[in-house]
Parts: C-alpha cells; sequence; structure tokens
C-alpha cells in the first residue's frame, strides 16, 4: 500500500490518542483533589452548591450546607475544592480587596446618569384621587338615557309608541 493512503488513518488516530490522554489527565487531576480534601475546606458541589467538609470517607463526604444543616455526597460530586478566601468571598460576601481600595461600586445605576443629588425628581403620585373614591360607580344595566324629546327611559324600554 502506499504511504498517502494510510496517512489520514495516522493523522486520526493520533489525535484519537492525544485527545483521550488529556482527558484522562484531567480526570486524575480530579480524582487528586478529591482525595485532598481535608475537613475545614470550602467545596463546591458540581450542582453549584457550597459547603464546609466535615468528615472524609472512601467514597463519600459529609458537607455541611449551612449552620449544623449536614449532608452526605458522593466524593465524585465534589466539582471544585474552593482556597479559604475565595470560599468566603463567595459564600459570606467578604472581600479583602474591596475593603484595602475602599472603592464602593454601587447597586444602582443613579452614578451612572450624570445627574447630580441636587436634582428633584418628579414623583408619580399613585394614590387614588378622593374625588374619585366618593362618586358612585355607574351600572351598566340601569342607566338612564334621554332620548330626542328630553324624556328618561332605561336600557330595557323600547323606542316604540
Amino acid at each position: 500500500m502506499d504511504i498517502l493512503t494510510l496517512l489520514p488513518f495516522i493523522v486520526l488516530i493520533g489525535a484519537m490518542f492525544l485527545m483521550t490522554r488529556s482527558a484522562k489527565k484531567k480526570q486524575a487531576a480530579a480524582a487528586q483533589m478529591r482525595n485532598d480534601m481535608q475537613p475545614g475546606t470550602g467545596v463546591r458541589t458540581i450542582g453549584g452548591m457550597y459547603a464546609t467538609v466535615k468528615e472524609v470517607h472512601d467514597d463519600t463526604v459529609l458537607l455541611e450546607v449551612a449552620p449544623g444543616v449536614h449532608a452526605i455526597y458522593a466524593k465524585n460530586s465534589i466539582g471544585a475544592v474552593l482556597d479559604d478566601a475565595e470560599y468566603n468571598r463567595i459564600v459570606h460576601g467578604d472581600d479583602q480587596e474591596l475593603d484595602a481600595d475602599g472603592t464602593v461600586v454601587p447597586d444602582d445605576a443613579s452614578s451612572l446618569t450624570g445627574e447630580s443629588d441636587d436634582v428633584e425628581v418628579a414623583k408619580i403620585d399613585l394614590a387614588k384621587d378622593d374625588a374619585a373614591e366618593g362618586a358612585e360607580p355607574e351600572d351598566a344595566a340601569v342607566k338612564d338615557v334621554k332620548d330626542a324629546k328630553g324624556e328618561s327611559k332605561t336600557d330595557g324600554d323600547a323606542d316604540s309608541k
């Protein structure tokens, strides 16, 4: 056989080997991370829940998901072991960088409008009017209607005489 006909198959097999090799490296790193877990470390499960490790067993982990609330999870369900600073930043909202800089980002977009606080914003009054509360609602079925002669009739009356 000619080497040019075998070359695409060789390249394909080499690419498959490289892809499976990198996937195995990732699996081994994840297994090592799960085996290195210690009680007291913060973790994120593959479902996105943050918890603290209380006990580590062969195939399971006891997690404290809230103060006083414990749950048993499989070791394979641990997606990431977090360092203390990252865990506290995510779960407790602690941010040392923010405290060091003193920079505060507002929760709203008021600083983006460019208007100062001195400008008085017109408020819309959403309360009911007092005049509208005192008015009696009209009943559509018993509405008086005046015809051309000025005589009043109700909706049920006929026009014929």
